[in-house]
Formats: structure tokens, sequence, C-alpha cells
């Protein structure tokens, strides 16, 4: 539970990416409000997604990956990744004492298309890891993004996929 011009914000990330930049209507940009009543504002948030887009059919949902293997805010071993039932949720994350507004999988996967964006060689071997070791989502939670239906494309820099780019060669 950051401001919207923290490091750590979600929202402060997106809009330095570019999200500032493109030609969209600021009254078509929905921050999650996540610095205070976070439980009720994530309610509240549902709410409004639920107003905005009633199909709740994304075209795209635009993901990252942390270098413990989080997305969304979406932590490993959190109760955030067993939630049912609902679009949006506050999800205390103990590895950071503090508190984060997360989509649920369920809301996720309802996207048409799923994109995991990962930058930079601090993430390399959770990319490995995520993507070639056992299915363990309680603790590698990007490994359950993406349905049969709804597939996640991965988009690596050459540093994130370097550990893939080795084992390919090696084979």
């Amino acid at each position: 539970s950051v401001p919207p011009d923290h490091p750590e914000s979600n929202y402060f990330s997106a809009m330095q990416a570019g999200l500032k930049d493109l030609p969209l209507r600021s009254e078509n940009i929905f921050r999650m409000p996540a610095e205070q009543d976070i439980e009720e504002n994530a309610l509240v948030y549902e709410k409004l997604l639920r107003q905005k887009v009633p199909s709740l059919q994304f075209d795209l949902i635009m993901l990252g990956m942390g270098e413990d293997g989080h997305t969304a805010s979406l932590f490993p071993e959190t109760h955030g990744l067993h939630t049912k039932d609902r679009l949006v949720i506050a999800n205390y994350v103990p590895q950071k004492q503090t508190w984060r507004m997360s989509f649920t999988y369920e809301c996720i996967q309802m996207g048409r298309h799923i994109c995991i964006y990962v930058i930079g060689a601090k993430k390399a071997n959770m990319v490995a890891k995520v993507l070639l070791d056992s299915y363990d989502p309680d603790h590698f939670p990007s490994q359950r993004i993406g349905t049969p239906s709804h597939k996640a494309l991965w988009i690596l820099d050459r540093e994130a996929s370097e550990p893939l780019v080795r084992l390919m060669s090696e084979s």
C-alpha cells in the first residue's frame, strides 16, 4: 500500500513506462487506491470493474514478474493465491510487511490476451524456475497465469532469457 508516486507503485511504474504518453483520456485510467482502507477499496474497485467492463472480457492483461516469482500482487505463500469468487483483493504480503491490492487469478485469466514481461538479469534464474521446474504456484505464483483457452505470452529481454537460451543450446 504505497502512494501513486512511490517507486514500488505499479501505477507509478506503468505511467513511467509510457502509459502517460499514450493518447488515452485520463478518465479512462483507473488507479487502484490502496494506500488506505485497502480491503474496502478492493471491493469498490471490483464494483468499478464490473461497471466499466460488464462482460469481464479484458482485451489485454499486461503483467510483470518479480524476482520472487510473484505477478500482479500475488506473492508466494499469500492468501491471495487461493481467493475464489473475487476479482480484486487486498493481499497481505508478510515478506514486505505490507498490504497490496491485486487482481485475482480469476480476474487475470479472463483476459483474451495475457502478456508477462520480464526484464533484467536479476530475474533470469526465477524465469527458468517458473518455466521449467515442477508446477508449484504457491511458491512461484507466475506459473498459474494462463489457461488452455487464454494462454500467457512470455516476453523476455536477453538478460532474463539467458538461462533458457543456454539450456536450449546445450541440448
